[in-house]
């Protein structure tokens, strides 16, 4: 029997699962992220979480607050700390764009997924509007017509 290959996919996304429950998601972005090493082999092994992270423009500057990501195991003195800012990576006129959005009220940067392409670790950050609560009841109900009609679907067959 030959050996069971590993499953490269396995942890090569993070999801934000509070976004698209809490927010209306009007325009993304993909965004480089400044990382440190340690930070990547952490990312890389699923230890990180970025569902109470959100973006901030400052001095010019795109930043994520709060993105927890893990102390590396085998790291040694020079490990990074879990919640630090880290710096996001746009270029100038999507900066603008995204900082007159903020700056008019209303809408809040929320990083909705980060994700290796190639080599790279990106994260895809939206503008959001916030969800009333009537809005939430009414997603939670088109859900669950949802899940009837599959369940209908596979019961016939």
């Amino acid at each position: 029997m030959s050996a069971q290959k590993k499953d490269s996919k396995r942890y090569t996304e993070l999801r934000n699962s509070k976004a698209l429950r809490d927010y209306f998601v009007d325009e993304r972005f993909e965004a480089g992220i400044a990382l440190k090493g340690t930070e990547v082999k952490s990312i890389r092994a699923g230890k990180a979480q970025i569902s109470d992270s959100f973006g901030k423009v400052e001095k010019g500057e795109l930043w994520m607050h709060n993105a927890h990501i893990e102390q590396y195991a085998f790291g040694n003195i020079n490990n990074h700390d879990a919640r630090r800012t880290r710096k996001l990576l746009l270029h100038a006129h999507q900066i603008r764009k995204i900082e007159l959005a903020l700056d008019t009220g209303g809408r809040a940067l929320i990083p909705l997924r980060m994700y290796f392409k190639e080599a790279l670790v990106k994260v895809e950050v939206g503008l959001c509007t916030g969800k009333k609560l009537f809005d939430k009841r009414e997603t939670l109900k088109k859900k669950a017509v949802m899940r009837d009609e599959d369940k209908s679907v596979k019961f016939r067959r």
